[in-house]
């Protein structure tokens, strides 16, 4: 058995078993793929998976338990390298991010800056998707953090810490009706057109249950999946954009107005987070903490030894998260 054919063999299960993407993703061949594939369930004695024709159309029962311990091997593997970065120079490396349109543009930058400035050397790359895509690929190991509000809590196999706490505001144009009001209201608000986030993004689903506990019906027009393209389609008078309050800066959107909504949600918490037993480097600390301050070394490794997601939140109860 050879490592080699673990990586190919959690590769094709990542890419709904199809041998041709799995491969791309791992500059190699097809056929060498399928051929590593064969020789690993001779080994084994066992099918991993059940065929279609030249199809794999199933992961059998003992496939998904060799899947899981082969994905256990290479995250070991993947500890074994870093450590041994770390001895060779701890100022070198590479930092993988995977974060939402919203984190990369509004709350990422400052952290990033600060970083750059004290690890030159250590290569620096964001990955963007939707919140589900980006705990997937830290599940998998592709990346070393996910930065994001929603979606999460889904995998058990993360450690989550809460970054920071942030809430809403509504952007209109000029003169629109709802800058004459003394306070906003969810029932003036759910009269207007509203152009807001998809669902599933960037805190979609506080702002969804708090019209909902109103018996109200928000009128949506309009989704996307940044801010940017929200207030692009507000500018054009689709209708009034809900964003994060982060992502209104006043240098840029001066030609909106911006109305707090911090008072209509509830607030929402961004974490960082990473794959449990990851053997994480002295610049990753590094770089959680100038993320969010009260992400120590200390708090970290008391997180990463926590049993259950229940006990990092637990760790986290007393701490007064900054507001974004």
């Amino acid at each position: 058995m050879k490592l080699q054919q673990l990586r190919f063999l959690v590769a094709i299960a990542k890419h709904g078993l199809n041998i041709s993407e799995a491969a791309e993703h791992l500059h190699t061949s097809q056929p060498g793929v399928s051929k590593q594939l064969k020789l690993l369930e001779e080994e084994l004695g066992l099918e991993l998976f059940t065929r279609s024709g030249k199809h794999l159309s199933r992961i059998t029962p003992a496939g998904q338990q060799i899947i899981a311990r082969a994905e256990v091997i290479l995250n070991e593997v993947a500890n074994i390298k870093r450590l041994a970065q770390e001895f060779r120079n701890e100022r070198q490396g590479r930092l993988d991010i995977a974060t939402t349109h919203t984190q990369a543009r509004y709350t990422l930058p400052e952290a990033v800056k600060l970083f750059r400035e004290e690890y030159p050397e250590v290569e620096l790359h964001f990955h963007q998707g939707t919140p589900r895509l980006i705990s997937e690929m830290a599940v998998s190991g592709d990346v070393d953090f996910a930065v994001a509000t929603e979606a999460l809590a889904l995998y058990r196999d993360l450690v989550m810490m809460p970054a920071y706490r942030w809430n809403r505001c509504v952007v209109v144009p000029p003169g629109h009706p709802l800058t004459r009001l003394e306070r906003l209201t969810l029932e003036a608000l759910a009269e207007q057109p509203i152009v807001t986030y998809v669902e599933g993004l960037t805190g979609r689903g506080q702002m969804d249950r708090a019209f909902e506990a109103a018996g109200l019906k928000p009128n949506l027009v309009f989704t996307a999946t940044d801010a940017d393209v929200i207030k692009t389609y507000v500018r054009l008078g689709l209708g009034v954009g809900v964003i994060a309050r982060m992502a209104y800066v006043e240098a840029l959107d001066a030609d909106l107005v911006k109305i707090d909504a911090g008072h209509l949600f509830e607030p929402s918490v961004t974490k960082i987070a990473f794959r449990r037993g990851t053997y994480l480097r002295r610049y990753m600390y590094r770089f959680m903490e100038l993320f969010a301050p009260h992400l120590t070394r200390e708090r970290v490794d008391a997180a990463a030894r926590c049993r259950s997601q229940q006990e990092v939140d637990a760790l986290f109860a007393d701490v007064v998260l900054p507001e974004r």
